[in-house]
Order: structure tokens, then sequence, then C-alpha cells
């Protein structure tokens, strides 16, 4: 099978690159508005890219209406994000602050969740995750419909019952962390 890209629909094109492309990592980004609400959202477009410095990159699409999601127009403005861990036990929960809400509405509040503080940034952190990046704005650049966000990674925070202190390692299979498999089909 060969795919032309210009010949296809971009729904097309999400749907070959979602099926071939996996797994994939999820970003549940926290962040704050100007006013002080939080706002968490799921991203499958993610991963890290480096570690000296430590950063990461987001790929967050426009809202159906064309217009950028509340977590692309947070970030602009405060410079800062949280990455939490997405957990098999957390899984629904996290799948419904992806749902459309109101700038003024707290998600996390929405699908009874704890945000707590976190240490180098602004924004918050979900409690119930069981790990965390703190994260500082590197750029923001508008690719078509999409905005690709990287970030710095200044702190991050493991669980202590998944900190291997023998080692050094994280327990990331004892996490059960979720990862997107395909599209929405």
């Amino acid at each position: 099978m060969e795919i032309d890209f210009d010949e296809i629909s971009q729904t097309e094109r999400y749907r070959f690159l979602t099926h071939r492309v996996v797994p994939r990592p999820i970003a549940w980004v926290t962040t704050l508005s100007d006013s002080g609400v939080v706002n968490a959202a799921p991203f499958s477009f993610f991963n890290v890219f480096g570690s000296d410095p430590a950063f990461v990159g987001l790929g967050i699409g426009n809202r159906k209406d064309g217009s950028p999601k509340d977590t692309v127009l947070n970030i602009e403005k405060t410079g800062e994000f949280v990455i939490n861990t997405a957990s098999q036990s957390l899984a629904e929960r996290m799948v419904q602050t992806s749902y459309d809400y109101v700038p003024e509405e707290n998600e996390l509040e929405a699908v009874s969740l704890t945000s707590f503080t976190a240490v180098k940034v602004r924004a918050t952190r979900i409690l119930e995750s069981p790990a965390h990046l703190d994260c500082r704005k590197l750029s923001i650049q508008k690719v078509g419909a999409n905005h690709l966000v990287l970030g710095t990674v200044v702190h991050g925070a493991v669980d202590d019952e998944f900190d291997d202190e023998h080692d050094g390692s994280i327990g990331t299979i004892k996490m059960l962390r979720i990862g997107r498999m395909q599209g929405s089909d």
C-alpha cells in the first residue's frame, strides 16, 4: 500500500498515522489560566526529545471550530505546564478531562480529582497521578491546524512506591501506565 498524503483527507492522514505510530504515551497536561482555573487534558501526540537539556514535545490540535485549545492558550500566557502520568485506575477520568469544558470550569474538580502544588511551576499536579514533570515553555509553533509545544523539564516526581532505591529505576510496569494504541476507532 502506498499513500500520497497530498491525495487524502486530514481524517485519513490522522487515521493512517495513529494506526502506524504505536504505542504513543499520553501526556496528561495540567495548566492554569490567568485567573487561576485548572485545566487538564490528555494528549497522545507527545514524547520526550532530549535529556541535555531535558525537554518534551506536545502536538496539540485546534478545537473543531479552528480555535486553539485552552491548554495552548494557558501555556502561551503562563509559560508553564505539568505532565502527569495516566495509569489504568485513572483512565476513565483522564478521558473525561478531554471533553469540551468552558475555560472557567476546573476539569479536575469536574471529574473528582485533586490538584496539588508543583515544585517549580505554578501549574498544579494531579494528586492521584503516580508521576509528574514540571515544565516551562521553550516555544510554541503553529503548524497547520496544530501547535507544537516544546517545554523544558525543570523538575520530576514519582510516588515513593514506584521508586526502586536499589538501582535508581522507576517501576513503570507496576504503575500500570496507559498509552494510545490507535486512533478513535
